[in-house]
């Protein structure tokens, strides 16, 4: 299992460095930018249609779920096939699972949003988009800015992308993953500017894992 953890301290400190933090600073600037534009209520109140959401809330489960036991799942196949392809992958989308959940966590410790009514409060007529608890802890992880859900299936996708670049199939299926959950999470759970921020920083979080597992299976194939 050590290649889980492949370079992961370097990798954190990546996903902050440079134009990567660049990056971040443009999640905060579009979630105030719909925050005080009014766009995260005006999309809040645009998807509360019972059909829409039938199909979208299957986002929040599979968001929460496929990035443990499906990860783990495919591990052990791999690693049971003794695939060392695969069993590399799996530690590449680990990693960048692991890390998404973490710094997702670490952003909403301190800013503390409250999620959409109807999960928050069971007030559906109140504009509370606006709200933020900056702080220490003072409105839990669970919900929040950014979107866990996004952010793990951004980072997870782009990981993906990144360790297959040149293949079309898997590039569009990582995709519509990552933006179903977004989408999804969006318009069930969390504000439209959760998820914005949660893609664009998972995006970087699994670029920076997906281009640094890359090259160490692209060494180990030909070391020379």
């Amino acid at each position: 299992m050590r290649g889980f953890f492949y370079k992961i301290l370097a990798n954190f400190a990546g996903i902050f460095r440079g134009r990567n933090l660049l990056r971040h600073l443009a999640a905060i600037a579009l979630t105030y930018l719909f925050v005080s534009t009014g766009f995260d209520w005006f999309f809040f109140q645009l998807t509360r249609n019972p059909i829409l959401q039938s199909l979208l809330f299957p986002a929040v489960l599979l968001g929460a779920f496929l990035p443990l036991f499906g990860i783990l799942l495919f591990y052990l196949i791999s690693a049971i096939k003794k695939k060392a392809k695969f069993i590399h992958i799996s530690y590449a989308l680990g990693q960048a699972a692991l890390l998404g959940l973490s710094i997702s966590d670490l952003y909403k410790f301190f800013t503390g949003r409250p999620g959409p009514p109807g999960f928050s409060t069971r007030d559906l007529t109140t504009d509370i988009s606006h709200i933020f608890r900056f702080g220490i802890l003072r409105g839990g992880i669970f919900f929040g800015w950014p979107s866990t859900h996004t952010t793990v299936a951004f980072a997870m996708a782009f990981a993906l992308i990144m360790l297959y670049p040149k293949n079309k199939r898997i590039r569009c299926a990582a995709l519509i993953y990552a933006f179903y959950i977004g989408i999804g999470v969006s318009a069930t759970i969390h504000w439209f500017s959760d998820f914005t921020a949660g893609a664009i920083i998972g995006s970087v979080i699994g670029i920076v894992v997906g281009h640094s597992f890359q090259k160490k299976y692209s060494s180990e194939k030909d070391p020379a």
